[in-house]
């Protein structure tokens, strides 16, 4: 597998949802590539810290102004 094709397979890798060959073809890349392996890691993480993100309650007065600026937004594009 290239590396290109690892990084497209990653989110799947990481959900369980690759067949037991691709898996093993997938982690046979990675425990050879610094740089797959690097990203690997780096993907782990943001996902970590985005679920910890995403439990944190948004306080109401800035929940407001976030969906006024992505109204803005979506009108000027």
């Amino acid at each position: 597998m290239t590396c290109k094709e690892i990084v497209e397979l990653m989110t799947d890798y990481l959900d369980g949802f690759l067949s037991p060959s691709r898996r093993a073809k997938f982690e046979q890349h990675i425990s050879g590539c610094d740089g797959c392996r690097a990203y690997l890691t780096q993907l782990k993480t943001a996902r970590m810290l985005i679920g910890r993100t995403a439990a944190e309650p948004v306080p109401e007065p800035l929940k407001a102004e976030l969906m006024n600026a992505f109204r803005y937004w979506k009108a000027a594009s």
